[in-house]
Protein backbone atom coordinates (compact mmCIF):
# COMPACT_ATOMS: atom_id res chain seq x y z
CA UNK A 1 0.00 0.00 0.00
CA UNK A 2 1.27 3.46 -0.80
CA UNK A 3 0.61 4.71 2.73
CA UNK A 4 3.24 2.24 3.95
CA UNK A 5 5.74 3.70 1.48
CA UNK A 6 4.78 7.26 2.42
CA UNK A 7 5.19 6.56 6.11
CA UNK A 8 8.56 4.88 5.54
CA UNK A 9 9.78 7.84 3.49
CA UNK A 10 8.74 10.34 6.16
CA UNK A 11 9.46 8.27 9.28
CA UNK A 12 12.54 10.25 10.33
CA UNK A 13 10.46 13.45 10.13
CA UNK A 14 7.61 11.93 12.13
CA UNK A 15 10.08 10.67 14.73
CA UNK A 16 11.54 14.18 14.92
CA UNK A 17 8.05 15.54 15.63
CA UNK A 18 7.70 13.19 18.60
CA UNK A 19 11.01 14.48 19.94
CA UNK A 20 10.29 18.16 19.32
CA UNK A 21 10.33 20.16 22.59
CA UNK A 22 6.87 21.58 21.83
CA UNK A 23 5.34 18.12 21.55
CA UNK A 24 7.29 16.79 24.53
CA UNK A 25 6.11 19.81 26.51
CA UNK A 26 2.48 18.90 25.80
CA UNK A 27 3.21 15.33 26.89
CA UNK A 28 4.58 16.20 30.33
CA UNK A 29 2.66 19.45 30.82
CA UNK A 30 5.80 21.59 30.94
CA UNK A 31 5.08 23.57 27.77
CA UNK A 32 4.96 27.29 28.45
CA UNK A 33 1.37 28.48 28.00
CA UNK A 34 2.44 31.45 25.89
CA UNK A 35 4.03 29.05 23.41
CA UNK A 36 0.86 26.98 23.24
CA UNK A 37 -1.19 30.11 22.65
CA UNK A 38 0.86 30.60 19.49
CA UNK A 39 -0.31 27.19 18.29
CA UNK A 40 -3.94 27.96 19.12
CA UNK A 41 -3.84 31.23 17.17
CA UNK A 42 -1.98 29.87 14.14
CA UNK A 43 -3.94 26.63 14.00
CA UNK A 44 -7.19 28.61 13.91
CA UNK A 45 -5.95 30.34 10.76
CA UNK A 46 -4.74 27.03 9.36
CA UNK A 47 -8.21 25.51 9.85
CA UNK A 48 -9.76 28.10 7.55
CA UNK A 49 -7.59 26.96 4.65
CA UNK A 50 -7.97 23.34 5.77
CA UNK A 51 -11.70 23.77 5.10
CA UNK A 52 -11.01 25.22 1.65
CA UNK A 53 -8.96 22.13 0.78
CA UNK A 54 -11.95 19.91 1.51
CA UNK A 55 -14.08 22.12 -0.73
CA UNK A 56 -11.60 21.36 -3.51
CA UNK A 57 -11.81 17.67 -2.62
CA UNK A 58 -15.60 17.68 -3.05
CA UNK A 59 -15.18 19.21 -6.52
CA UNK A 60 -12.48 16.73 -7.57
CA UNK A 61 -13.95 13.52 -6.13
CA UNK A 62 -15.14 11.09 -8.78
CA UNK A 63 -17.31 8.95 -6.47
CA UNK A 64 -20.41 9.95 -4.58
CA UNK A 65 -19.24 8.41 -1.31
CA UNK A 66 -16.00 10.40 -1.51
CA UNK A 67 -17.89 13.59 -2.30
CA UNK A 68 -20.17 12.97 0.67
CA UNK A 69 -17.32 12.30 3.09
CA UNK A 70 -15.32 15.37 2.08
CA UNK A 71 -18.47 17.52 2.23
CA UNK A 72 -19.20 16.20 5.73
CA UNK A 73 -15.68 17.10 6.91
CA UNK A 74 -16.02 20.54 5.32
CA UNK A 75 -19.28 21.14 7.20
CA UNK A 76 -17.88 19.84 10.48
CA UNK A 77 -14.77 22.00 10.14
CA UNK A 78 -16.68 25.20 9.42
CA UNK A 79 -19.66 24.72 11.71
CA UNK A 80 -18.38 22.54 14.54
CA UNK A 81 -14.59 22.40 14.81
CA UNK A 82 -14.12 26.16 14.41
CA UNK A 83 -16.52 26.77 17.30
CA UNK A 84 -14.81 24.11 19.41
CA UNK A 85 -11.49 25.81 18.66
CA UNK A 86 -12.91 29.16 19.83
CA UNK A 87 -14.13 27.49 23.03
CA UNK A 88 -10.75 25.84 23.59
CA UNK A 89 -8.98 29.16 22.93
CA UNK A 90 -11.06 30.79 25.64
CA UNK A 91 -9.50 28.38 28.17
CA UNK A 92 -6.18 30.11 27.38
CA UNK A 93 -7.63 33.61 27.61
CA UNK A 94 -7.87 34.09 23.85
CA UNK A 95 -10.99 35.88 22.65
CA UNK A 96 -12.74 35.29 19.30
CA UNK A 97 -11.69 38.80 18.31
CA UNK A 98 -8.03 37.99 18.96
CA UNK A 99 -8.33 34.83 16.88
CA UNK A 100 -9.75 36.76 13.96
CA UNK A 101 -7.22 39.58 13.97
CA UNK A 102 -4.18 37.31 14.30
CA UNK A 103 -1.77 37.51 11.34
CA UNK A 104 -0.72 34.29 9.68
CA UNK A 105 2.99 33.70 10.24
CA UNK A 106 5.41 32.94 7.37
CA UNK A 107 5.63 29.16 7.91
CA UNK A 108 1.87 28.84 8.23
CA UNK A 109 1.38 30.91 5.08
CA UNK A 110 3.90 28.82 3.13
CA UNK A 111 2.32 25.56 4.32
CA UNK A 112 -1.28 26.50 3.55
CA UNK A 113 -0.34 28.05 0.21
CA UNK A 114 1.39 24.78 -0.72
CA UNK A 115 -1.70 22.79 0.28
CA UNK A 116 -4.08 25.06 -1.61
CA UNK A 117 -1.89 25.09 -4.73
CA UNK A 118 -1.70 21.29 -4.66
CA UNK A 119 -5.47 21.07 -4.22
CA UNK A 120 -6.08 23.47 -7.11
CA UNK A 121 -3.51 22.18 -9.59
CA UNK A 122 -3.39 18.46 -8.78
CA UNK A 123 -5.89 15.63 -8.82
CA UNK A 124 -7.61 14.17 -5.77
CA UNK A 125 -4.71 11.77 -5.12
CA UNK A 126 -2.30 14.72 -4.96
CA UNK A 127 -4.64 16.55 -2.60
CA UNK A 128 -5.00 13.61 -0.22
CA UNK A 129 -1.27 12.92 -0.24
CA UNK A 130 -0.56 16.51 0.81
CA UNK A 131 -3.35 16.58 3.40
CA UNK A 132 -2.68 13.22 5.02
CA UNK A 133 0.35 14.16 7.18
CA UNK A 134 -1.85 16.59 9.10
CA UNK A 135 -4.88 14.34 9.63
CA UNK A 136 -2.89 11.16 10.23
CA UNK A 137 0.05 12.87 11.91
CA UNK A 138 -1.92 14.43 14.75
CA UNK A 139 -3.53 11.08 15.54
CA UNK A 140 -0.11 9.41 15.42
CA UNK A 141 1.37 11.96 17.84
CA UNK A 142 -1.61 11.96 20.21
CA UNK A 143 -1.79 8.17 20.38
CA UNK A 144 1.94 8.08 21.15
CA UNK A 145 1.54 10.67 23.91
CA UNK A 146 -1.54 8.91 25.29
CA UNK A 147 0.60 5.88 26.13
CA UNK A 148 2.39 7.93 28.79
CA UNK A 149 1.10 9.51 31.97
CA UNK A 150 -1.37 12.33 31.26
CA UNK A 151 -0.10 15.87 31.92
CA UNK A 152 -1.41 17.59 35.04
CA UNK A 153 -2.55 20.59 33.01
CA UNK A 154 -6.01 19.43 31.97
CA UNK A 155 -5.93 21.61 28.85
CA UNK A 156 -2.99 19.62 27.49
CA UNK A 157 -4.56 16.33 28.59
CA UNK A 158 -7.71 17.27 26.69
CA UNK A 159 -5.63 18.12 23.59
CA UNK A 160 -4.11 14.63 23.63
CA UNK A 161 -7.47 12.97 24.25
CA UNK A 162 -9.12 14.89 21.41
CA UNK A 163 -6.63 13.92 18.73
CA UNK A 164 -6.35 10.33 20.00
CA UNK A 165 -10.15 9.98 20.03
CA UNK A 166 -12.06 7.46 17.89
CA UNK A 167 -13.52 10.26 15.74
CA UNK A 168 -10.12 11.61 14.70
CA UNK A 169 -8.71 8.10 14.34
CA UNK A 170 -11.56 7.01 12.09
CA UNK A 171 -11.16 10.12 9.92
CA UNK A 172 -7.44 9.44 9.51
CA UNK A 173 -8.10 5.80 8.71
CA UNK A 174 -10.65 6.78 6.06
CA UNK A 175 -8.17 9.16 4.42
CA UNK A 176 -5.47 6.48 4.46
CA UNK A 177 -7.85 4.04 2.78
CA UNK A 178 -8.78 6.71 0.24
CA UNK A 179 -5.10 7.36 -0.44
CA UNK A 180 -4.50 3.67 -1.08
CA UNK A 181 -7.53 3.46 -3.36
CA UNK A 182 -6.55 6.50 -5.38
CA UNK A 183 -3.00 5.18 -5.84
CA UNK A 184 -4.13 1.82 -7.24
CA UNK A 185 -2.64 1.33 -10.68
CA UNK A 186 -0.61 4.53 -10.50
CA UNK A 187 2.59 4.69 -12.52
CA UNK A 188 5.95 4.68 -10.77
CA UNK A 189 6.29 8.39 -11.54
CA UNK A 190 2.88 9.16 -10.03
CA UNK A 191 3.56 7.05 -6.94
CA UNK A 192 6.79 8.91 -6.36
CA UNK A 193 4.97 12.24 -6.67
CA UNK A 194 2.46 11.11 -4.03
CA UNK A 195 5.31 10.11 -1.73
CA UNK A 196 7.13 13.40 -2.33
CA UNK A 197 4.00 15.42 -1.53
CA UNK A 198 3.52 13.43 1.67
CA UNK A 199 7.12 14.02 2.73
CA UNK A 200 6.95 17.75 2.01
CA UNK A 201 3.77 18.16 4.06
CA UNK A 202 5.42 16.17 6.86
CA UNK A 203 8.31 18.63 6.83
CA UNK A 204 5.86 21.51 7.10
CA UNK A 205 4.20 19.74 10.04
CA UNK A 206 7.52 19.65 11.88
CA UNK A 207 8.13 23.27 10.91
CA UNK A 208 4.73 24.24 12.35
CA UNK A 209 5.83 22.99 15.79
CA UNK A 210 9.11 24.84 15.40
CA UNK A 211 7.27 28.03 14.42
CA UNK A 212 5.12 27.86 17.54
CA UNK A 213 8.10 26.99 19.73
CA UNK A 214 10.31 29.87 18.60
CA UNK A 215 7.76 32.41 17.43
CA UNK A 216 7.87 34.07 14.03
CA UNK A 217 7.35 37.40 12.36
CA UNK A 218 7.90 38.85 8.94
CA UNK A 219 11.44 40.28 8.86
CA UNK A 220 10.43 43.38 6.90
Amino acid sequence: MITDDQFAAAKSIWDAQLQHPFVKGIADGSLDVERFKRWVLQDYLYLKDFARIFAWAVAKAERLDSMSWHATVLNLTLNTEMELHRTYAARFGISPEELERQEMWPTNRAYTDFLLRTAADGDLADLVAALLPCAWGYVHIAQYLARGNPPQDQRYADWIAQYASPDFTQAADWLKAEMNRLAEGATAVKRQRLIDLFVLSSRYEWQFWEMCWRGEKWPV
